[in-house]
């Protein structure tokens, strides 16, 4: 497995080479969610909401798993950076042994807890619930292998080499789609179908990363379990966790509030965040391109090199952020036909896309400044940023509905991810920048 040393060369090229294969992956994430909605979207408008309201507690395991993913991804990239060849097996044997448990315990919780996670959202509808729920069980495994998943393509990022994961991905996410039709629909398996069908392909995945990455991805038992180790990748993690934990709770109120206003609503959210993912498949790829960029040339002490760095993936997202922004404005309803075909769905999914229009450029922003964050082990300041003005969104969505009906939960989330954008550049330019051109005088002071 390939190192890739990134604290040389055109910072343009190599956060382009950096970011290319994380967009690759993103778009071929966004070509299954396009064809997993476009197959069960045929089922019907609550086939799609009964998988939308499990999405938010498979997306709580993932916010859990990110305490792992990103406190692992830290700490390797800055001793690769280092060349410490013993510290670098060392936070990978601890980010293995965390990730197997936490698993483990999540997959556990959703088997004997997931009716009463669901029964939470009171959907007022018993099929749309009951399909839910088995949704949740069968996705319980799927989460073992996808934590570990997740985990190993950033612990790859962190060598510099996104090629190898996004091959990997590739295969999984083309395995999906081709399972997809046939689970569902050819062995009448309806809405489970379609979690099979990830269950099979995060599988497969797991093994052609242990395949591949045989001589990086596995515990080193002559190194064995440093528990300093285990503990500095919960603190470096446990912020952007725990942010991200805070956020996917939001996310299960804002559902519940969402729920008032029927199953369409439900659905048309989901639909929503399906096609806002045509955003995420570049600034996602940049967040990780500048923080694995970021985490190796802060190891190596080269700092005027991160704030290029910064610069450039800043020009990049903004530019790709305000394409995705005229297009939600201008042609909502034809993209979301793609998916759905109730009138109602179709109108509350429309005004979706042309309210969250507006936080496209500040969403990037955000993003792609966390990714610094991260990328220098400062994941605390994008974590109070972010757990601030999300928990912000239910009071002002309270607020907002009174006026607006579902339309002002669209609205809370829009101003919330621009008061996100906002703070975390301001934040960058006032300490981080002020702090990075003192110590670029003076390395020693970091």
């Amino acid at each position: 497995m390939k190192k890739i040393d990134l604290t040389k060369g055109n910072v343009f090229s190599v956060l382009t080479a950096l970011a290319l294969p994380i967009m690759g992956g993103s778009l071929l994430q966004f070509a299954y969610n396009l064809v997993d909605m476009l197959w069960v979207g045929r089922l019907g408008t609550n086939a799609v909401a009964s998988i939308g309201s499990s999405s938010f507690f498979i997306g709580l395991g993932y916010s859990i798993n990110a305490m792992v993913v990103i406190g692992g991804g830290i700490k390797v990239a800055h001793a690769v950076g280092k060349q410490n060849e013993h510290e670098t097996k060392a936070y990978i044997n601890a980010s293995l042994v965390l990730n197997s448990i936490l698993g483990l315990l999540y997959a556990i919780l959703l088997i004997f807890a997931g009716k009463s996670f669901i029964n939470f959202l009171q959907l007022g509808n018993p099929n749309v619930e009951q399909n839910a729920y088995l949704y949740l069980a069968y996705s319980a495994p799927m989460l073992f292998f996808a934590f570990f998943n997740l985990l190993f393509t950033r612990l790859l990022g962190s060598f510099g080499n996104n090629k190898e994961a996004f091959k990997i991905s590739a295969i999984g996410i083309v395995i999906n789609i081709i399972l997809d039709p046939i689970l569902i629909y050819g062995l009448k398996m309806g809405v489970l179908g379609a979690a099979v069908a990830t269950l099979i392909a995060n599988i497969v995945m797991f093994l052609l990363f242990l395949y591949k990455g045989k001589k990086v991805l596995f515990f080193d038992r002559a190194v064995g379990i440093e528990y300093e180790k285990v503990l500095e990748v919960m603190r470096l993690g446990f912020p952007m966790s725990f942010q991200r934990i805070l956020f996917t709770l939001v996310n299960i109120i804002l559902a519940r509030i969402i729920a008032v206003f029927g199953s369409d609503a439900i659905a048309a959210q989901k639909v929503g965040l399906q096609i806002e993912s045509i955003t995420y498949m570049v600034i996602g790829g940049l967040n990780g391109a500048v923080s694995s960029f970021t985490g190796q040339n802060f190891g190596a002490k080269k700092y005027e090199r991160i704030h290029g760095g910064y610069r450039t993936a800043i020009g990049i997202g903004g530019t790709y952020a305000l394409i995705t922004t005229v297009i939600f404005l201008l042609i909502p309803i034809p993209i979301v036909k793609l998916f759905i075909h109730e009138p109602t769905t179709i109108e509350i999914a429309s005004s979706y896309l042309r309210i969250i229009a507006f936080s496209q450029v500040f969403s990037a922003l955000e993003m792609i400044t966390n990714g610094l964050f991260t990328g220098i082990g400062m994941p605390k300041v994008s974590a109070n940023i972010s757990i601030i003005f999300t928990v912000l969104r239910i009071p002002m969505a309270l607020l907002l509905i009174q006026m607006l009906g579902v339309n002002g939960i669209w609205w809370s989330i829009t101003l919330s991810s621009l008061l996100k954008g906002t703070v975390a550049y301001l934040y960058y330019k006032m300490k981080v920048q002020e702090k990075y051109k003192h110590d670029q005088a003076n390395p020693t002071s970091i």
